[in-house]
This record gives structure tokens, C-alpha cells and sequence, in this order.
């Protein structure tokens, strides 16, 4: 007689298993360790880095060749590697940016990870995918974008802005690109690794304001196509990594349409501001993006990793990077279902939605909200005391969430020396940078835990001899 359903006989003994009890003691370690990171996160130091020896000395040795104490091995983990690294979660961290995760967001990697989660074919995790297009139609419809706006989670804006250009390359051929020197390094990488030459990138030096200039711009287009040039695709930023400039969306996007090039928007830093008033002001025109690149990771307060890329063109990423197989036929969609697989690079791909979606759910797009107008807040926080103060000089004013400036009387690498001092102390971190070729310090302050002390603490520290 067959056994119900559900049933099976007795399983042998997995050698990589553990008991039920011993799961849950040691996944209830692993839980207090976490709470207790985020409960006492600003009373340790914001980066930490240690010697190759030392770390070697706690993490290496030999290859374990017998089973070991679980617990032990949890806590130098805790102790050593994670201990050892920039904590982008800490409210006084301030360099580069911020990846000030929830716990919210934790909850749902976590039951990712515990599930195995795949996010690749249809077949293989409905389910996943599922909560994949759900959260990629939140974003199209909190980005004003249209309905039939495609898109892909992905590592991050690296590998979004990729999945892009490549969509835009499938749909247009090939041709020139524009861009600016206030671009990220990260695009140029990227479109050398899709094979267009150096003399098909356009770098076109940025305005005073640091942003596209587009009748320069425009130039650029009419005098290659009078050279017998194709120029087709043109990267705009919204929020750059350096300042939080926004190039003039809208009359780019004018420009694209009348000349028949693909508008690609890189908001993978600050395209999430669009949900609060202040950033949505800054921020019109990402809607009219024939592609789109956002990095959840930062200001959408999610655990490294996920980036976003939205897509105008229906079909554009599938017609990219479809695959087809004999072992996946039998997991292929048949009735309109969705194979992620078939919008990206990545073939086995887990599931990056779940913590996004848990993070929207339980917070809502109010807290959400809330929570980005405080980072825009507190960079306009931190101009105002710079401004008060007759050491500092602001180069750049408060956007986005990023202010810089510098000292008056500030010789050649005196910034990088405070911010490696400041760093060094564990108290904050900073980053040190250049605008046009001119050293200052930068605050990106997205963190909503930030209070505007730990912003006037900073600049003490920073302005100590």
C-alpha cells in the first residue's frame, strides 16, 4: 500500500545534518548576535581594519579536517572577520555610501537563505518570482515610470547599468554613448566590458553645477552625426556618487527622443529620493528613462546585495538575454509566467526580493518615506554648521543627501589625513575626495539613525588639529 502523501520512509543520517534542538540553539545565537549589532552599532567604531597576519592568525591555519565547536566558530566569525570592515549600517558612518540595512530587510535575506531561495525560472520558483515582480512593479510605480516597465534585481548598479546597456544594445545597434566626467567609474568599466571602444564614449566635461551640460551635449550628437557617426544611448545621473548632482533629466530626455537615442538614467544612488517631496523636486523627469537604475542597497535601507534596472520596452531584457537549453525546457513558463533567468546575465540567481518586499510591507512607503527626507535633512543640517563656521568652506552644497567641503586654509592632503585620523579613531568615517581636481571631505548622511550630535561630533573631530 502507498504511503499518504508527505510521508517517507526513515532517511539515513546526513552527515552535513544537525539535530532540530541544535538548529534552533544555534540559530538562536545567530539571532542575538544580530540584535545585539544593531542595539550597541553606534557605540563601536564605524570602520575597523586589522593586518593580514592578524586576521590570518584568527581565521586561518590549517584546513579543518574533524567537526569543531559550532559555537566558537560562530563567535570568531562575529568577533574577527565581521568586525574587520566598514560598518555602512553605523549612523557616523558618512563615506562613500551608507548601507544602513533594516531589520526588516534582515528578516526576509535571512528567510531567503534558510529556504534556498531561487529566483530563476518559473518553474523552479513561482513563488520568488512572483515576489521579484510584485517589488519591480512597486518601484516602476513609485518612480512614476509606465505599465509595462520590465525589470531585474541584480547585484548592484555595477551589473544594473550593465543589464541596461546591453538591453539598449539589443534594441538600437550599435553607436557613440554620452556621458559626463562626473559619471561613475563603474559605467565606463561597464560598457568597455560590452566591447564599445573608446572612441564611441563621449566624456563631456560637466557644467559649473556639475551636471550634463546638454547644449554641449547636443553638439556632441549633431557633430558625430555629421562625421558619419551613430550616436545612440546617453547616461545621465541622477545623484551623483561625488556631490548628489542631477543632471537636467528633462531636457535630456527631450533630446533623446528628437534624435532617436536611448535615455538611460543611473539613479542607483539617488533615484530612491523620488518618494520624498524634497528628492521628487530634484528628481523630475527619471520617469521618462528608457532605463532606469536604482541600488536598494543604499537608500532603500536593504542588506548588500541588490540592484534594480527597469526597462520602458517590453520584451527589451528578454530579447537580451534569453537561454534555452535541453535540461531547462522542462522548467520553461508556458502560459505568460515570467523566467527571471531570461532578463540577466545570471542563470542560477537566489532571491534578492524577499527582504525588499518584507521591508515595504511592514514599514509602507510612509516609513519608507520618512526615513530618506531625514537623510536629505541632515546633509542640509550639516551645510548649515559648516557655513557657521568660519574654518570650513562649503564646495558643494547639500544634495541629495551629500554635502562637501574643505578647509580654508587647508594644505594638499590634509584632508586625507583628518578622514584617515577620524577613521583610525573608529568614531566616524569620512571620505575624503576631489572636486575639479580640488581636495575637500565629503558627508553622505543617509544613515536614518544619524542624530544632527553625531553630525556635530564628526565635524568637531574632523576640525581638531
Amino acid at each position: 500500500m502507498e504511503k499518504a502523501h508527505g510521508a517517507s520512509p526513515r532517511r539515513p543520517a546526513d552527515a552535513l545534518g544537525m539535530a532540530p534542538e541544535e538548529m534552533r540553539r544555534l540559530g538562536h545565537l545567530v539571532v542575538d548576535l544580530v540584535v545585539d549589532h544593531f542595539e550597541t552599532r553606534a557605540d563601536g567604531p564605524a570602520i575597523q581594519q586589522s593586518t593580514p597576519e592578524e586576521l590570518r592568525a584568527v581565521l586561518g591555519g590549517p584546513v579543518p579536517r574533524v567537526p569543531g565547536d559550532a559555537d566558537a566558530a560562530i563567535r570568531t566569525l562575529v568577533g574577527t572577520a565581521l568586525a574587520n570592515m566598514q560598518h555602512g549600517d553605523h549612523p557616523r558612518y558618512f563615506a562613500r555610501v551608507p548601507g544602513p540595512s533594516s531589520f526588516a530587510a534582515v528578516l526576509g535575506e535571512w528567510l531567503a537563505t534558510g529556504h534556498n531561495a531561487i529566483a530563476t525560472s518559473w518553474g523552479g520558483g513561482s513563488g520568488p518570482t512572483t515576489v521579484e515582480l510584485v517589488v519591480i512593479d512597486w518601484l516602476r510605480e513609485l518612480l512614476g515610470m509606465p505599465d509595462g516597465t520590465e525589470g531585474i534585481l541584480v547585484s548592484g548598479g555595477s551589473l544594473a547599468n550593465l543589464t541596461a546597456f546591453a538591453a539598449a544594445r539589443a534594441e538600437l545597434g550599435d553607436g557613440v554613448v554620452y556621458l559626463t566626467d562626473q559619471t561613475h567609474s563603474s559605467i565606463p568599466r561597464g560598457l568597455r566590458a560590452l566591447g564599445f571602444p573608446p572612441d564611441r564614449v563621449r566624456v563631456l566635461r560637466s557644467d559649473g553645477g556639475l551636471r550634463m551640460p546638454v547644449g554641449e551635449l547636443a553638439a556632441a550628437v549633431a557633430a558625430d552625426r555629421a562625421a558619419g557617426r551613430r550616436p545612440v544611448m546617453v547616461v545621465a545621473t541622477a545623484g551623483t556618487t561625488n556631490t548628489g548632482a542631477v543632471d537636467p533629466l528633462p531636457e535630456i530626455a527631450d533630446l533623446c527622443r528628437a534624435e532617436g537615442m536611448w535615455f538611460h538614467v543611473d539613479g542607483a544612488y539617488g533615484a530612491p529620493a523620488a518618494l520624498s517631496a524634497a528628492g521628487a523636486a530634484a528628481l523630475v523627469g527619471i520617469e521618462r528613462a528608457d532605463s532606469l537604475v536604482i541600488d536598494p542597497h543604499k537608500w532603500l535601507f536593504q542588506p548588500y546585495d541588490v540592484g534594480c534596472v527597469l526597462v520602458r520596452r517590453p520584451g527589451a531584457l528578454e530579447r537580451a538575454f534569453s537561454i534555452d537549453a535541453e535540461y531547462l525546457r522542462d522548467t520553461s513558463a508556458a502560459g505568460g509566467e515570467v523566467n527571471l533567468r531570461d532578463r540577466s546575465l545570471e542563470l542560477s540567481r537566489r532571491s534578492r526580493a524577499l527582504k525588499l518586499w518584507l521591508t515595504f510591507t511592514v514599514h509602507g512607503v510612509e516609513g519608507i518615506r520618512s526615513a530618506i527626507a531625514r537623510g536629505i535633512a541632515l546633509a542640509e543640517f550639516a551645510e548649515g554648521r559648516l557655513r557657521a563656521d568660519p574654518m570650513w568652506e562649503v564646495v558643494t552644497p547639500a544634495r541629495l543627501g551629500v554635502v562637501t567641503f574643505a578647509l580654508i586654509h587647508g594644505a594638499d592632503g590634509t584632508h586625507a589625513a583628518r578622514a584617515a585620523a577620524l577613521a583610525t579613531s573608529g568614531y566616524a568615517a569620512v571620505t575624503s575626495t576631489t572636486v575639479r581636481g580640488r581636495s575637500v571631505l565629503r558627508l553622505c548622511t543617509i544613515n536614518p539613525a544619524t542624530t544632527e550630535d553625531d553630525i556635530v561630533r564628526t565635524l568637531d573631530r574632523l576640525a581638531a588639529p
